[in-house]
């Protein structure tokens, strides 16, 4: 073990300077805690599902902070981007203008700046012998059946062999060792360096980064071509490039404020079982062999702060839900200029129940939308589209509309055999459990248009409003108590 010199880097900002407060991770905690949404764990709490267990009790009221998490002198912190209007504070705009930031962000995405080592926060202690993770860091154990630690908040940051361009996503990862884990790879960007690499031979080096800011992981989710560095999206949402540092021993290049990198290569024909693990549709996937990733250093800070994400809780849906809103909103409007908003559901897991709010000008727009959809993300299950006066993020609203301007023989679209999400339990139904990856995650795909018609006689479809219920002043009508009540019904007794 090594430590470098005290970094000039530090992105920390107190929320007091006037500047936005999600520089850093610290400054976001510094922030939520000023404004009461920290809760604090002070004594000691079991890695093994104790953690996670408050953390979720917490979830999307407070963020959880554990400071003896296991017996580790690193604190754990879980759910500190558990909410929209959260997110939305972090980027500095209304909840309403979050797709529309983020969007920008993805099109217009800033360059990263690599930075000199010693200046590097994350670097300030560095590991390159004896590495034993579980030794290290505080790993937890989340779910009843999970079988081990997990790395559930990790960016995994890989370079195309071919390009040399970066990729980040979020990948589950089980450490079965003291410098070996397993890694979850989904047929995309990063399975596809890792192929590309394994096909030569070649081992694929990659860092897991724990502990960056919330801009910063949910950039990590943005739905891009090949070859478009996320942390350039993630500068761009910072409004200044991201500074970077050359890990320590290869050369993929990281967030050089955030708390923790563990530095590996991804073998090459090399599987080990991993799972089962409980994943965001609240079930479990099945243990199978995966790719492993042997590690070859740790670096962090001084005094770092350990990141987990509670798997399918809100902090693991949101990260998914916004970037996938974004990017749908933007592929929609390209060919229906008319769709005014989307939302994921919280019930749909933020990944398979879309709801669509549409100004229909035509009948048999609104299916032409749902198809489009569909051809948008292979995850998405079930398209609701509606009116304006419809809420997206009501589900009340929906459930309404469905009730009331939807007709099955008329309005409903069912699409067979279609590719769906392989972590979609339902979709195994029918299949043997070694079923070959290609026959994996077949769904069939329903869409309802529950728009009225444009053209109807009288009210029929008018909905009913009281005038000026939306402009009342509660406060200026409503007494402090009910004295003048008391008095009458007392005068009524009497």
């Amino acid at each position: 073990m090594s430590s470098r010199g005290t970094a000039s880097l530090d992105t920390t900002v107190s929320p007091s300077a006037g500047a936005r407060p999600a520089r850093s991770l610290r400054s976001w905690l510094e922030h939520l805690s000023a404004s009461g949404r920290v809760a604090t764990i002070e004594k000691p709490v079991a890695l093994k599902h104790e953690l996670a267990a408050i953390a979720k009790k917490l979830d999307g009221s407070r963020a959880a902070v554990f400071v003896q998490p296991g017996g580790h002198a690193i604190p754990v912190v879980s759910g500190f981007m558990s909410r929209r209007a959260w997110i939305a504070e972090a980027m500095g705009v209304s909840e309403d203008q979050l797709l529309q930031r983020f969007r920008e962000a993805a099109e217009h995405p800033l360059a990263w700046q690599e930075v000199p080592a010693d200046t590097a926060l994350c670097q300030q202690v560095v590991h390159t012998q004896g590495i034993d993770l579980h030794r290290l860091l505080p790993i937890p154990t989340h779910s009843e059946h999970d079988s081990g630690p997990y790395i559930t908040a990790g960016l995994v940051i890989a370079r195309n062999p071919r390009t040399g361009i970066q990729n980040v996503s979020i990948n589950r990862i089980q450490v079965h060792g003291p410098d070996r884990m397993a890694i979850l790879l989904l047929p995309r960007h990063l399975y596809a360096f890792q192929r590309t690499a394994e096909s030569a031979g070649e081992p694929l080096d990659v860092a897991v980064v724990i502990g960056v800011d919330p801009l910063t992981m949910l950039a990590s989710q943005a739905i891009t071509p090949i070859d478009h560095d996320e942390l350039e999206i993630a500068g761009a949402l910072h409004g200044e490039p991201l500074p970077v540092v050359k890990c320590v021993s290869n050369g993929v290049k990281v967030p050089a404020f955030a708390e923790i990198v563990i530095e590996g290569r991804i073998l090459p024909n090399v599987r080990e079982q991993e799972g089962p693990f409980g994943e965001f549709p609240k079930y479990y996937s099945a243990r199978e062999g995966r790719e492993v990733i042997e590690v070859t250093a740790l670096t962090h800070r001084a005094k770092p702060i350990y990141h987990t994400i509670v798997p399918a809780e809100m902090e693991h849906l949101l990260l998914g839900a916004i970037p996938r809103e974004a990017t749908l909103l933007a592929h929609l409007q390209r060919s229906h200029p008319n769709v005014k908003d989307v939302h994921l559901s919280v019930g749909g897991v933020c990944r398979y129940h879309l709801w669509i709010q549409f100004e229909k000008k035509r009948e048999g727009e609104a299916k032409n939308v749902i198809l489009c959809a569909f051809g948008a993300h292979y995850d998405i299950k079930q398209v609701v589209v509606v009116d304006t006066d419809v809420d997206v993020h009501d589900p009340a609203e929906i459930e309404w509309a469905i009730a009331t301007r939807f007709q099955a023989d008329r309005d409903l679209v069912v699409i067979e055999g279609a590719q769906g999400s392989p972590l979609d339990p339902s979709t195994t139904v029918g299949q043997p459990d070694d079923a070959p990856a290609h026959l994996q995650g077949i769904s069939a795909k329903m869409g309802l248009d529950a728009t009225r018609p444009v053209v109807y006689a009288s009210h029929v479809f008018t909905r009913v409003r009281i005038p000026g219920q939306d402009s009342v002043d509660l406060e200026a009508l409503v007494a402090s108590d009910n004295a003048a009540f008391d008095n009458y019904l007392g005068d009524v007794h009497a």
